[in-house]
């Protein structure tokens, strides 16, 4: 139905991912308590190993890595562990091209300073909370001061005002007027709520809910009701370990030669425009093609710089979740990535 779907390009395999979240599951309910970075990459390694051996006949195919939010922690990881994993062979099973992250968490400290200036710069908060969050947040310590806490706390329960912080221009969902409570975790606001249909992650959990559903999508082995939610708060409290930088391994796979895009949706407030520019700045790549608007038919559908070895790229008017706010952008940048091609000028 969705004539923009990613799999009109791509054989495209979904994994939730780490055990836990959505309809994924794990034999040994204590690795909901000690599950973090490490283990997830190790896990979904594991996975596509025995996955390939599986169905061979998608073994040596060109194979590419995306996802988004938190995923900027995840993709980059796998990746790598894919990489070191494939030099012991000539020709490896898992044939890595490359990955796309989008509005992706990549550096604690870096991520924070361009998240608080997205924020005075749209307007969100005061001059006076501004200055509060930095002069009283360092961003390198996971345990922030209560003046940072209580400054940043400021800004959303105060200043904000009831927006969807994934998509501020968007209107946000009045079903659960107190659903837009946030955290914030290693410099990271959990969302609670997002979407175009600002209510889209509440249908979703009436749906996947339903028995019915579940046994269609064989997501229920035991027949036992099984909870399904948008957001793991087990694992979320319980996280172990969560590398504060992803900067080393882009240089280790851009220095590899792997295809690297990133993207951003520019309406986003959670993990921002101006976050994944402060960060992947400090890469300190050589400009190969200069800053430019890249366009989706007659309209500038966002812009772009490519790097050697990197390429940026916001997407006009999206949120956190850029195929669901401009399904059409998103399919020409996925398609232009899949391609090896800059993408489209006027």
């Amino acid at each position: 139905m969705n004539k923009y779907s990613w799999n009109r390009e791509a054989n495209i395999l979904f994994l939730e991912s780490p055990a836990g979240v959505g309809f994924s599951y794990t034999n040994t309910s204590s690795n909901l308590e000690d599950s973090g970075d490490k283990r997830t990459a190790q896990d979904a390694l594991v996975f596509l190993i025995r996955w390939m051996s599986r169905f061979p006949q998608y073994k040596y195919r060109e194979f590419y890595i995306a996802g988004e939010s938190y995923a900027g922690h995840y993709v980059p990881q796998l990746a790598k562990k894919i990489h070191d994993y494939n030099k012991a062979y000539p020709r490896p099973i898992i044939n890595l091209k490359g990955f796309m992250v989008g509005n992706a968490v990549t550096d604690n400290y870096y991520d924070s300073i361009g998240t608080i200036a997205f924020w005075w710069t749209h307007s969100l908060i005061s001059d006076q909370t501004y200055r509060a969050i930095r002069d009283n947040c360092n961003f390198t310590d996971e345990r922030a001061s209560k003046k940072c806490d209580d400054a940043v706390s400021y800004a959303i329960y105060h200043e904000f005002g009831n927006i969807d912080p994934y998509s501020i221009y968007t209107p946000s969902c009045m079903q659960l007027p107190n659903s837009t409570t946030m955290r914030l975790k290693n410099s990271l606001l959990r969302r609670r709520i997002s979407g175009y249909d600002p209510c889209t992650e509440n249908y979703a959990e009436k749906y996947y809910n339903r028995p019915e559903v579940q046994t269609a999508m064989h997501a229920n082995v035991t027949g036992i009701p099984y909870k399904w939610t948008a957001c793991s708060d087990v694992l979320n409290r319980n996280w172990k370990d969560s590398e504060s930088s992803m900067l080393p391994i882009y240089k280790e796979l851009v220095a590899a030669g792997l295809r690297i895009w990133v993207f951003s949706g520019d309406t986003d407030s959670v993990v921002p425009v101006t976050a994944t520019r402060f960060s992947i700045g400090h890469l300190d790549l050589p400009v190969k093609t200069r800053w430019y608007p890249w366009y989706s038919g007659d309209q500038v559908g966002g812009w772009t710089e490519v790097y050697k070895g990197l390429t940026f790229a916001t997407v006009r008017g999206a949120g956190h979740e850029v195929p669901l706010f401009q399904p059409e952008r998103a399919f020409i940048l996925f398609r232009s990535f899949l391609g090896g091609k800059e993408l489209p000028k006027y």
